[in-house]
C-alpha cells in the first residue's frame, strides 16, 4: 500500500463555527482523515474510525502535557491514559455510578428544577437557555461537585470560560485570561469546601481517595467544564428540536417514544461535545495515511453522528431511529464518566418537568447553534399559557 501524509482541507473557522456539518460531510466523503490547517489538526471524521482508534491509546493519547485543558486547567483523568487514567476514574465513580445517581442525585435534581419552573411559571414567557436549562444544570453541578458556595451565574460562567479557553485555537489573549479568570474562580471554592466537602460529591470522593491536591483541583474543573454547558445546552437544544417538530413531540407524549430517545436523536444530529483531542504518540500508519508523532489529531464525535455508513437522513432529526452506532459521549476508555448522571438529569428530570409543567409550551423565535468543539443554542425563546 502506498502511504501518504494526511491531504490538506481548508476550512473557513467563522463558517465552520456556524455550521461545520456541510465542511465534515465533504471530509468524509473526500479526505476522511485531513489535516485542516486553520486548526492544525488532523481531523478523523468517519465513525468508524473514530470507534476504533480512539481506543488505541498507544497512538492517540490523551496525554497532552502542552494541549489547551492540560496548560489551562490542569492534567485532569481525561488527560491521562493507562492506570493513571483509571485510578483517578475509580476514586470518582462513587459520585457518579448509576446507583448514586438514582437514589442520590435525582432527588436533588427533582428538588432544583420545581423550584425553578415554579419561579418563571407565572411570567409566561422566557429563554429556554438563559432561565431553564443554565440554572437546572448549574444546581446539579453545584451538588455532585459539592461547590454549594458558587452561585449558579459563577458555575455556568466559569464553565464557559473554561471550554472556550479549551477551544481556543486561534490562540485569543481575552479567551485564555477568561479562562483563567474561571480556573482561579473554582479553586477558590474548592478552598472553602475543603474542611466539609458534601457527601458523595465529587470533591469528597476524590479527597477520600486521597488523590493528589492537584489532580482533584483538575478533575473539579473537568466536571464543571464538561457538566454545565453540555447538558445546558442538550436540555434546551432537544426541548427547541421538539417543538420545532411537533409530531416528534407528539410520538413522546403519546408514549410510542421517550425522552431518552429524543435526548439521543438530538445529540446524534447536533452533538453538544463535537470533538475529542489527541496527541499522537507514536508514527502510525492508519488506512494509508502516515501519522507522525507529536501531530495534534481531533476525533470528531459530531461528523460520525452523521456518517452516511450508518445512518440514513443523517440531517433529518427523527426519534424513532436507531442511534446505537453514534457516539457522542465517546466510546473508548475515555467514555464519558458522568454519563449516567447526563442522561438523568435531562430525560428523566429536566425534559419531562419542563413540558409537563408549562402548559402550551412553544416557540416564540428564532433559535440558532454555533460552535464546532461545542455546540449549543445561543436562546431558546419560548411562551407558554401562563
Amino acid at each position: 500500500m502506498n502511504m501518504a501524509r494526511a491531504p490538506k482541507f481548508h476550512i473557513d473557522l467563522a463558517s465552520f463555527a456556524s455550521d461545520p456539518y456541510p465542511a465534515l460531510a465533504r471530509m468524509r466523503k473526500e479526505a476522511p482523515i485531513a489535516h485542516v490547517p486553520e486548526l492544525d489538526a488532523v481531523l478523523f471524521t468517519r465513525r468508524d474510525d473514530i470507534h476504533r482508534h480512539e481506543k488505541r491509546v498507544d497512538v492517540l493519547s490523551s496525554d497532552q502535557p502542552g494541549g489547551l485543558m492540560t496548560v489551562l486547567m490542569g492534567q485532569n483523568m481525561m488527560r491521562k491514559d493507562g492506570e493513571a487514567h483509571m485510578q483517578e476514574r475509580r476514586a470518582l465513580f462513587p459520585t457518579f455510578s448509576p446507583r448514586t445517581v438514582a437514589d442520590h442525585w435525582k432527588p436533588k435534581f427533582e428538588a432544583a428544577a420545581t423550584c425553578i419552573l415554579e419561579g418563571i411559571r407565572p411570567r409566561g414567557r422566557c429563554d429556554l437557555v438563559r432561565d431553564f436549562a443554565l440554572p437546572v444544570s448549574a444546581e446539579a453541578l453545584k451538588a455532585i461537585t459539592g461547590l454549594a458556595s458558587m452561585t449558579v451565574e459563577e458555575m455556568d460562567g466559569s464553565s464557559q470560560g473554561m471550554i472556550d479557553g479549551c477551544a481556543n485555537y486561534a490562540g485569543d489573549a481575552d479567551v485564555e485570561a477568561r479562562c483563567h479568570a474561571a480556573t482561579a474562580l473554582i479553586d477558590s471554592h474548592i478552598d472553602r469546601q475543603l474542611d466539609a466537602p458534601p457527601e458523595m460529591s465529587a470533591l469528597a470522593v476524590q479527597l477520600e481517595a486521597g488523590l493528589p491536591m492537584e489532580s482533584v483541583r483538575a478533575n473539579v474543573k473537568l466536571v464543571i467544564s464538561g457538566g454545565q454547558n453540555e447538558p445546558r445546552d442538550a436540555i434546551a437544544g432537544t426541548a427547541w428540536a421538539l417543538l420545532d417538530h411537533p409530531d416528534q413531540l407528539e410520538l413522546v407524549r403519546s408514549g410510542a417514544a421517550t425522552w431518552q430517545m429524543a435526548f439521543f436523536e438530538y445529540a446524534r444530529l447536533h452533538s453538544p461535545i463535537g470533538m475529542s483531542p489527541r496527541r499522537v504518540a507514536r508514527r502510525d500508519e492508519i488506512n494509508g495515511i502516515v501519522l507522525e508523532a507529536e501531530t495534534r489529531a481531533f476525533l470528531m464525535f459530531s461528523s460520525a453522528g452523521r456518517d452516511e455508513a450508518h445512518f440514513d437522513r443523517v440531517d433529518a432529526f427523527d426519534i424513532m431511529r436507531d442511534t446505537s452506532a453514534a457516539i457522542p459521549f465517546g466510546a473508548g476508555p475515555h467514555f464519558c464518566a458522568g454519563a449516567a448522571a447526563s442522561r438523568c438529569l435531562i430525560s428523566e428530570v429536566a425534559l419531562p418537568m419542563l413540558f409537563d409543567s408549562l402548559p402550551g409550551l412553544r416557540l416564540a423565535g428564532n433559535v440558532n447553534l454555533v460552535g464546532w468543539a461545542f455546540r449549543g443554542p445561543v436562546a431558546v425563546p419560548v411562551a407558554w399559557d401562563a
